[in-house]
């Protein structure tokens, strides 16, 4: 049988018999787990021998646990020296376990009578049938019965087995040990209370026999039949069972998964594939033997006997005990077998056509950015302009004039750091402050833009023909699948038109349907799972490549009737597979190894920069001119306060705004940029480059005589001429000094 696991309750004498047979048919080596219980344990182990001890090695046992005390020894002693001096041709004088509950018994009865008196023993007497054939009947009925019945369940003490009482009028259990035959004796593993969960090393009498702090995982090491520790699966298949017949597709094309060649010369057929391999890899992981053959799922001609879903019902048909191939684990065959945890990629995606466009258009240069970055990449270069010349021009000459001039010279500004070819300088420490920001951000941006448009030329672009499953559908054109898939269920759940539908067996028949193209009696896209999609793409991967979205499938497995006892085992093993190098290598000896071909991406991304890449820097641009133009607005505001309050307060809400507007287009006459122009201009002389005053200045000097001395009109000869240039100059600084006060005059007048 398939069972490796065995409990022996019996008689001693028929135990002893059993356990030797077993040895001799080979019962007791590696894989099987025996476990006696108490009855065998007590009686071959508490007097052991050695011929019964030989044949049990490795079986595990269960005996009652007895604490070690004095009162214990010494009734030990006490029974010994009664037990030799009334049988002393035995010297077997060990009192066992049984022995020991009795003795407790009858400590409980006596201190049950005890306490329920002793002064009624009175029987009633039963009426008794003439033709009882029994003496039961005879037996009277004690009335003091109850008394001692409610006195014995209420009565507990320190027996020689422990702690001894009733629970609901049961007795409650001791603790066992579980011990393990070596040798000539027992060897404790641990121990079994109905209060703990599960096995503990030790017994702690202080808390009740409770588990203590040891672990159950810390018990003793179990040494099992053929002297192994490796714990035993429990069941095996018997290896005089017949060899599970596994059923296998043929099928012409994709041989790299699975193949059956027949040899006609010895009619056998050969099995190979990846998923061969891997069944087989997974059959050797297993802990145990599993034998098996391979079998076709063929006719007489060498051709299938059915689709994939016929192979998967011959199995609960029970014409095969397993089904290996590339066989999909999907809902509706399931509702008769069973699957093995899948041990490929699950999937279905489509794969079409890709065609390079690599400089096919005049517009590329404005692929590198997304339109979203394209907007508002300008309108942050008219919004800095507009902050360059409210802050500009009202102090700066370079964005002065008409209303053209200035708006031109602005933009002209801003789009020229794209290039950092401004001309125009600023003189405002908000403006520089603002254009450092900007310049920083137009860097980052025009050095992302050639990098990605530098890409865009240079590399190879593979864009696909086809990216959406509605545009087939709505175009009407032609899709294939592979033969004998249930990929063709889920294309007319799609709502695909079965007349568009094409069959192709291998990849080398997809590739042509490719290469003719919809309209030529081909297809536009093939749909397929991931595992033949990844061969078909290995093959020609610089031709087609694969689309989004993919429908979820449960991936290749295998196929084992419903509630087969290998299932458990054979999905371990394949986990056990398919994390480690075994699979890689039967992929690689297989589909090739990887990088041979550039993966294929299940999705086409943009190579074009969106603002979700930059709207940090924007952000940071954003707010710095935001925050000089409030730092203007308050400056202006607060410096033309006298002017801004306009003195007719009948004046309405639009005549203050144009007031306020007028002051602010014109130019700021007391910037210390505009008094330096005006001094230069109006004086025709630049002070630090000052030359001889000529006689012109003297003359003009006869206007203000009540500012001059006396010593100024002084023309003799004999004065040194350095020092009428002295008191020329400084007399034409005062002069200006009165005009710049008369300027400021007018402009508060104004």
């Amino acid at each position: 049988m398939q069972t490796r696991v065995f409990i022996v309750h019996m008689y001693p004498s028929l135990g002893t018999r059993l356990f030797t047979k077993a040895k001799e048919i080979g019962m007791m080596s590696e894989g099987y787990v025996w476990i006696m219980t108490d009855g065998l344990s007590v009686d071959f182990l508490s007097s052991p021998n050695h011929s019964v001890t030989d044949t049990i090695q490795g079986v595990l046992g269960i005996k009652p646990y007895v604490p070690k005390t004095k009162g214990l020894e010494y009734l030990r002693a006490r029974w010994k020296r009664k037990f030799l001096r009334d049988n002393p041709n035995n010297i077997d004088a060990e009192l066992n376990i049984y022995g020991l509950l009795a003795y407790d018994a009858a400590t409980a009865l006596a201190l049950a009578v005890e306490k329920a008196g002793t002064t009624n023993f009175d029987f009633q007497k039963a009426n008794v049938p003439s033709n009882s054939s029994t003496d039961l009947a005879t037996l009277g009925i004690s009335l003091n019965g109850p008394n001692i019945l409610q006195a014995l369940s209420t009565t507990s003490f320190k027996g020689l087995t422990g702690d001894y009482l009733f629970v609901d009028g049961q007795l409650q259990s001791p603790a066992f040990q579980i011990v393990n035959v070596n040798g000539n004796a027992g060897r404790r593993i641990g121990f079994w209370t109905p209060t703990t969960e599960g096995l503990v090393k030790t017994l702690n009498p202080r808390i009740n026999k409770r588990m203590n702090s040891t672990s159950t995982s810390r018990v003793s090491t179990v040494i099992f039949p053929g002297d192994t520790t490796v714990v035993p699966k429990g069941w095996e298949i018997p290896t005089n069972e017949k060899k599970l017949k596994i059923g296998v597709p043929v099928k012409s094309g994709f041989s790299e998964f699975v193949a059956v060649t027949k040899d006609p010369g010895s009619n056998t057929a050969t099995f190979t594939g990846f998923c061969i391999d891997v069944f087989d890899a997974v059959v050797k992981a297993l802990p145990y033997a599993l034998p098996y053959e391979y079998t076709p799922f063929a006719n007489s001609d060498g051709e299938p006997a059915g689709t994939y879903n016929d192979l998967a019902y011959q199995v609960y048909l029970k014409n095969y005990d397993a089904v290996v191939g590339d066989i999909t684990i999907v809902y509706n065959r399931s509702l008769y077998i069973d699957y093995t945890l899948p041990f490929t990629e699950s999937g279905v995606s489509m794969i079409v056509p890709i065609a390079d466009n690599n400089s096919k258009n005049a517009w590329v240069f404005m692929q590198p950015l997304t339109w979203d970055l394209w907007v508002s990449s300008f309108l942050f270069f008219v919004f800095i302009a507009f902050v360059v010349w409210v802050l500009e021009h009202r102090i700066n000459e370079d964005f002065r004039g008409s209303a053209s001039d200035q708006a031109g010279t602005s933009f002209w500004f801003s789009f020229s750091t794209m290039v950092f070819a401004q001309r125009e300088r600023v003189v405002s420490n908000l403006s520089r402050a603002v254009i450092i920001i900007w310049c920083f951000v137009v860097l980052i941006l025009t050095q992302s833009y050639t990098a990605s448009l530098a890409s865009l030329l240079t590399v190879e672009q593979l864009q696909p023909t086809v990216t959406d499953v509605r545009e087939l559908i709505k175009k009407g054109e032609y899709v294939g699948y592979q033969n004998g898939s249930f990929v063709l269920g889920l294309l007319l759940d799609l709502g695909f038109d079965k007349s568009k539908l094409k069959v192709y067996g291998s990849p080398e028949e997809c590739h042509r349907l490719f290469s003719k193209g919809s309209g030529n009696g081909g297809i536009a896209a093939a749909f397929d799972e991931l595992a033949y999609i990844k061969l078909i793409l290995s093959r020609y991967c610089s031709k087609y490549t694969m689309i989004d979205p993919k429908f979820k499938t449960g991936g290749l497995g295998f196929v084992f009737p419903k509630g087969s006892p290998l299932m458990p085992d054979i999905s371990r093993a394949i986990l056990n597979v398919t994390e480690g190098d075994k699979m890689k290598r039967i992929e690689d000896s297989w589909f090739g190894k990887k990088g041979t071909c550039p993966e294929s991406s299940s999705s086409i991304t943009s190579n074009s920069l969106s603002l979700k890449s930059f709207w940090g820097l924007f952000l940071i641009a954003g707010l710095a001119a935001l925050l000089a133009l409030i730092i203007f607005i308050v400056m202006f505001v607060y410096r033309e306060r006298n002017v801004l309050r306009s003195s007719d307060s009948t004046a309405s809400i639009w005549s203050r705004i144009e007031n306020f507007f007028r002051i602010f287009i014109q130019r700021d006459s007391t910037s210390s940029t505009y008094r330096q122009s005006d001094l230069n201009d109006r004086n025709g002389i630049s002070l630090p480059t000052m030359s001889a005053p000529s006689p012109s200045d003297y003359s003009v000097d006869t206007e203000y005589p009540a500012n001059r001395s006396s010593s100024s009109y002084d023309s003799s000869p004999n004065r040194e001429a350095p020092q009428e240039v002295v008191i020329d100059i400084d007399q034409l600084t005062n002069r200006n000094q009165e005009r710049l006060a008369a300027l400021e005059i007018d402009h508060e007048n104004n």
